[in-house]
């Protein structure tokens, strides 16, 4: 996530609540885009600093487990930008101008000068984020789904290129005799079928094999499962989309939850001005006077309703609404006390951490280390396969 300073409840509801389900499902690793954000904050880097311990605090309060999950930040973790260097020497340039968001924020960002090279190799870095931890799983809405698949672009390319490393076949059939007699003999079988009848699902038992045994490393297992498909060695793993269900939160007029709609609720918004903006909130034009009967579905208050009240309160408004039998008041209030009850643990967590800046460092200490840790492992085999392993 890119760091923007305060998360509000779009934020919660539409990223900070689904990766809170994935961290008890999967070994997960969640970091804080700094690099990113200066793709277009180039000229602001002191308050991408600020915005970072912002928002890792939120991400704590709303639930994120540093005991479940890998909290890291992107530029603590060098290994990042070598890999993306690297990558940029294989990359052609026309595949960076058809990533569909390329041209799109340029359009939108025009008060930006965005014809730089951090810009247009967003996507790049974004791969280069993913293929370093060999991820096979990326959480992601349907409109990232084209960075991907530009990820896996570039693991091809990447293991095409490089994959074929010095007596690759007789350090794959030595990878085959360390899985045992019996699995040796039924991996081998599976490949044959694989390779001779493209037979889909022996490819999936064989990389099921490989994937519940144990005493391999991590090169002998990439070998094994480039050996599979007749490539070379897979160096980088191709991720694939975990498609999210995407929750559009709405805004205080009705609108997506926003900065640059001005329409937000964040997270550690003290209760008063939460109250405040609530109450305040614009309702159907067509109830002027307390008597006019309204149209909730014409309603910005009546879409929060939907996200937070029960169908008995949701029936209750619909009936209040239309036969002006409640104020527009009186239908704002269930929200109110919803979303303060919603945020009223949020905000006590994120105290508890604001008093103690230490924790907070210390978390994300940890973090880049398991991170960088693992970034070696997959640096060191790309060294290798480009031969800039010396010494």
């Amino acid at each position: 996530m890119r760091p923007t300073g305060h998360l509000h409840l779009g934020h919660y509801h539409g990223v900070l609540k689904n990766w809170i389900r994935l961290q008890n499902e999967y070994e997960c690793l969640f970091f804080v885009a700094d690099w990113h954000a200066l793709t277009t904050l180039y000229d602001s880097p002191l308050s991408v600093h600020d915005s970072t311990w912002e928002m890792v605090v939120d991400w704590l309060a709303a639930g994120v487990d540093p005991a479940r999950a890998t909290l890291f930040i992107q530029s603590r973790v060098i290994e990042h930008a070598e890999l993306h260097l690297l990558l940029s020497m294989m990359t052609p340039l026309g595949w960076l101008e058809r990533v569909p968001t390329y041209k799109d924020q340029q359009e939108k960002l025009t008060e930006k000068d965005l014809s730089t090279y951090g810009f247009l190799g967003y996507p790049l870095l974004q791969s280069a984020d993913i293929l370093i931890y060999r991820a096979n799983q990326v959480p992601v809405g349907e409109d990232q789904v084209p960075h991907i698949e530009f990820a896996r672009e570039i693991a091809r390319r990447f293991n095409h290129l490089y994959g074929k490393e010095a007596g690759y076949e007789e350090k794959a059939e030595a990878a085959v005799k360390k899985l045992g007699g019996k699995k040796a003999k039924l991996y081998q079988e599976l490949r044959t079928r694989f390779q001779r009848e493209g037979d889909a699902a022996a490819l999936d038992s064989a990389r099921a094999l490989l994937a519940e045994t144990q005493n391999l490393s991590l090169g002998d297992r990439e070998r094994l499962y480039g050996y599979l498909e007749g490539g070379g060695k897979m160096i980088l793993t191709e991720p694939e989309a975990l498609l999210t269900e995407a929750s559009r939160m709405p805004g205080l007029d009705g609108q997506k939850m926003s900065k640059s709609y001005h329409n937000t609720i964040s997270l550690r918004e003290d209760p008063e001005t939460v109250t405040r903006k609530i109450r305040t909130m614009p309702t159907d034009p067509a109830r002027v006077r307390r008597n006019d009967p309204g149209t909730p579905e014409k309603c910005p208050v009546w879409q929060l309703h939907r996200v937070y009240s029960s169908e008995d309160v949701q029936a209750w408004v619909h009936q209040g609404c239309t036969s002006a039998g409640i104020g527009c008041l009186e239908c704002k209030q269930p929200v109110i006390d919803a979303v303060l009850r919603e945020l009223a643990p949020i905000q006590e967590r994120a105290r508890l951490f604001t008093e103690d800046p230490d924790t907070v460092r210390n978390i994300i200490a940890d973090g880049c280390e398991k991170a960088r840790n693992l970034a070696r492992e997959t640096m060191w085999d790309v060294r290798e396969a480009m031969g800039l392993q010396h010494g």
